[in-house]
């Protein structure tokens, strides 16, 4: 973890990165810097939850076996996984590896994130990064527009 304060202004898009392998790591982190995002990269699992609960990440990605031999042992995910929604609501969370099908739902729900993607899929990492995050907005546009509505009714908070 690096000593110096990063300062994080309104209009950054931060992204976090937590992966093992080298290669996918350079490959997603030029992908979100060409989106935009201002990424940082976690060296292990204490790491990332440092990090994830200091900044709202936008974008959040991980390998299925960041610091572990398998998935099980992934210590960040199992975190994620455990914290409440109101705690990761703000981030869209990918999981990357070679157990999964490109944005197969299913699979995605089982880990408890909002799109997973398979490293043979690298090549397309930027437009699958686009489409995960644009498909979790769209799913929680509903709700985001329903709390507004809430929070400004004159019965709500703001009113």
């Amino acid at each position: 973890m690096r000593d110096t304060f990063e300062f994080i202004s309104a209009s950054d898009k931060p992204a976090l990165l937590a992966f093992s392998t080298p290669e996918w790591l350079e490959t997603v982190r030029a992908a979100l810097l060409e989106l935009g995002y201002k990424v940082h990269t976690a060296a292990t699992h204490g790491d990332f939850l440092v990090r994830f609960h200091q900044v709202r990440y936008q974008v959040v990605v991980l390998e299925e076996l960041f610091a572990a031999n398998s998935l099980a042992e992934n210590l960040s995910l199992r975190a994620l996984q455990q914290m409440p929604m109101s705690q990761r609501r703000h981030a869209t969370v990918i999981l990357l590896g070679d157990s999964f099908q490109t944005f197969m739902p299913l699979q995605a729900f089982q880990q408890s994130v909002h799109a997973v993607i398979n490293s043979a899929e690298l090549f397309l990492i930027r437009q699958l990064i686009e489409k995960a995050v644009a498909d979790k907005e769209l799913f929680l546009h509903a709700y985001q527009t329903t709390f507004q509505r809430v929070l400004t009714s004159p019965g709500g908070r703001a009113g």
